[in-house]
């Protein structure tokens, strides 16, 4: 794969609102966080971007393990 190099990602943004991954980094985004928005990508701003993250960091990441 042309990503083993780089780590996996932690975020994912998604945007149109789908709630489906279409096969975008598979097996990367196995422990990956979904963020999903309504807003089309052209109107995905650095506001939307920072909303993304702030939630991000509120959520209690468990990479599978259930508690």
């Amino acid at each position: 794969l042309y990503t083993r190099y780089y780590p996996d990602p932690d975020l994912l943004i998604r945007t149109s609102g789908e709630m489906r991954l279409s096969n975008f980094l598979l097996w990367q985004t196995s422990y990956t966080e979904l963020y999903i928005t309504p807003k089309l990508w052209p109107d995905f701003s650095k506001k939307d971007l920072f909303a993304a993250v702030e939630e991000f960091g509120r959520r209690q990441r468990r990479y599978g393990v259930l508690l």
